[in-house]
Order: C-alpha cells, then structure tokens, then sequence
C-alpha cells in the first residue's frame, strides 16, 4: 500500500449484495458531492457469480450522508435503451433499435451547480462516448455523442479559458507498434456538442510502470498548484495469469496514477508522479472478475481539512475508498 493514501476500513464500501436488483459486479462509479449528499451512479454488470458470460449491464444509483454508508435505489436508473432513445431524442432517425449494445462506466462531474455525466456506449459501429445532464439522477438529457473509437471521457469542473474541456482516451490500433499504447488526449468545446481543438496530453511511455495503455480517471480536481489529475496506467505480463472470470485468462494489472495539469492551460502536464499512486494489494483489489485492478473514479477534495477521498473500482467487481491529504498528493508529482 502506497503510504500517501490509507484504505478505508469497510472497505469494498459498495458491493452487489447491497443491491436490490440482480447484481454481480459493481464497480467503476462516478461520485460526486450534489445538492447536500454523496451520489453514486455505479456500473452493474448482472450474470450469475463466476461467470464472465453476463446476461446484461446496468447502471445503478446509491445515494449516502456521509460519502460511506450507501442507500441504492430500488432499480437501475439506465441501460442500453434509455441511452438509446436518449440518443434518439437528440439525433432524430439516426438510432435503430440494436444500435446501442450498452452503457457503462459513468463519470459524474459538478459545474455550477449542474451535474454532467460522461459514460461509455458500445454501438454497432464501435466504442463511443457519451455526454449528458441530469438534476436527479432519474432522467437524463442527452447532448453528445463522440465518434468511435474513445472512452474513459472526463469533464473539468468549470470552464477554461471561456470553454469546455474534457481529457478522453481515444484507442486507434492501426500504425502503432504496439496496438495497445493508448493515450490522452486534451479537446475543447464551447457548447458540450461540438469538441475539437484536440491534443495529446501524456503517452504510457512517460511513466516508467507502465508497459501497456493509460487513460483518464476520475474527474481533476482544482488545487492550489494546478489540476489534480487521477490516471489509470496498465502493465501487462503475458507469462502471469491473474487472478480473474476471463476464459482466456486476465493478464493486465491496473494502477491509480496521478498527474498535476496547469490551472489555465490544463493542456500543459506541470507534475507528475513517477510510482503508482495506488496498487493492488487487498484482497478485494486482487480476486474478483478481474484481478488486480484499481480504477480510480472519483475524487472529492474536502477544502477546509485538506482530506482527499478517492473512489475506484476494486478488481471489476466492487467499490472502495482510500483517503489522503492534497498537500501530500501535490508534493509526490514531481516537476516537469
């Protein structure tokens, strides 16, 4: 365990036992603090335990006081069809029924009192992202819908610069010598529609633990010394079976990495951490649907205590939480 973040002690703090609906694997979920309470908006992929043949995917709403202690809602609050007559709504004609397989991993960021979601869709023609507007978490409004291939999307918390700006993950395979060295990449938008004005922002060759892809996490967050940034950063050993459901075996090992990005050019990387922030090492983070993977998803900065909580997915199959103080966080991304 990375000594700058210290696991909470009910740890996995949301589980598929604590779900009302059928559930298996809970995990990768955007939080955010909204109108007064924490709100979870958690992916759940439904099956039977074991089995990585899952009947479908949902998206589920919990709701806590304190950020710890979850209430879920009775019933999953999107799938695959509300996305798709979602989507339908804002390109009339465009979406057949079938065109949208499903809907995941959702990122929830709060920008003047809005809460705005980013999530990833399998369509017919490929992975896209996805962004969109609620006020309850009940009933979504739809606004774009990226070209394929691209996902793990997250939005800044505020304009800069007078726009948008979200970090995203596009996947190109062709021309690269090895398929799967992803990167991020930086876009801007004046309305939330329309995004361009992309570029690169960090390759996995610049972090020596990685050996495979990297992508955004959870929303930045504003500090004092620029954006602090949570990455996810893969290391991939062909020769070392993990723990994992996969048929054909799990052989990828998912870290929390963490990155400082310039206040008002946040295109400009300032800082960043050379070891992983956090690694596998509990037993919750190791054996599981997939093994040995922390995906960050959401990080709450507490301004008066200084305390950090971040939020991630634990082995594709449950949430946790692990705390630690901005200054500490700040001080390990080293200048650049």
């Amino acid at each position: 365990m990375h000594s700058l973040l210290q696991r909470h002690a009910a740890n996995p703090i949301l589980q598929h036992t604590d779900c009302p609906f059928p559930a298996t694997t809970v995990f990768n979920a955007g939080v955010a603090k909204y109108q007064g309470r924490y709100v979870m908006l958690f992916r759940n992929d439904h099956g039977r335990w074991g089995d990585a043949r899952f009947d479908g995917t949902n998206l589920g709403l919990a709701t806590s006081v304190d950020g710890l202690k979850w209430t879920v809602a009775s019933k999953p609050v999107l799938d695959e069809e509300r996305a798709r007559a979602g989507m339908a709504h804002l390109y009339p004609g465009r979406f057949g029924p079938g065109f949208i397989k499903r809907i995941y991993d959702p990122r929830i960021t709060v920008m003047e009192g809005h809460a705005l979601l980013c999530f990833a869709v399998d369509t017919a023609h490929g992975i896209c992202g996805v962004i969109a507007e609620t006020e309850d978490f009940e009933h979504y409004t739809f606004i774009s819908l990226t070209s394929p291939d691209n996902r793990n999307m997250v939005l800044f918390p505020e304009k800069i610069g007078g726009e948008f700006v979200r970090l995203e993950r596009p996947f190109p395979v062709y021309m690269r010598p090895q398929p799967e060295a992803f990167p991020i990449w930086l876009t801007r938008s004046a309305d939330l529609r329309y995004w361009g004005k992309n570029v690169p922002l960090l390759g996995p060759d610049e972090l020596p633990y990685v050996n495979n892809k990297i992508g955004p996490a959870a929303p930045p967050v504003r500090t004092r010394a620029g954006w602090l940034t949570p990455i996810h950063a893969v290391w991939k050993d062909d020769t070392k079976r993990l723990c994992g459901w996969e048929e054909r075996g799990w052989f990828k090992t998912y870290f929390a990495g963490l990155a400082l990005l310039d206040l008002d050019d946040p295109s400009r990387v300032r800082g960043l951490m050379r070891t992983p922030l956090l690694a596998p090492e509990a037993a919750y983070e190791i054996d599981g649907f997939r093994g040995s993977v922390i995906f960050p998803c959401g990080l709450l900065l507490d301004e008066t205590s200084g305390e950090v909580r971040l939020y991630y997915g634990a082995a594709d199959t449950s949430v946790a939480l692990a705390t630690g103080h901005v200054d500490a966080l700040i001080a390990a991304c080293e200048p650049l």
